[in-house]
């Protein structure tokens, strides 16, 4: 029986550990920048983007670190899309899901 736990244990640690290996930032992702609200007054406002992950694998629970790493990798990516150069973080993290305002702060009126 403590076999099958270790084994069962190895495994849901690799899962957890290698759960971002898939997400990562493209070349425009990379540049944008993650601010607080106090930072963006001059920034145009490009709108919201919605980001969701999973936040437990087999029931427990990933790390807060993680999950906050692989959002903003997420809200990155979509703010590049979005011609955006700034996030700000409009919630919290709640059941895996987190949602970024987009700004364009680097010349806001072209």
């Amino acid at each position: 029986m403590y076999y099958k736990i270790a084994i069962a244990s190895i495994v849901i640690l690799n899962l957890m550990l290698s759960g971002c290996a898939t997400l990562k930032l493209t070349d425009g992702g990379n540049k944008i920048r993650v601010l607080a609200p106090n930072e963006v007054s001059s920034c145009k406002k490009l709108g919201k983007t919605n980001t969701s992950i999973t936040d437990s694998i087999l029931g427990i629970d990933r790390p807060i670190e993680a999950l906050q790493r692989e959002l903003q990798i997420i809200a990155r990516n979509s703010a590049d899309r979005m011609g955006g150069d700034t996030i700000v973080p409009l919630t919290v993290i709640d059941q895996g899901m987190q949602t970024f305002v987009v700004y364009k702060c680097i010349d806001p009126d072209a």
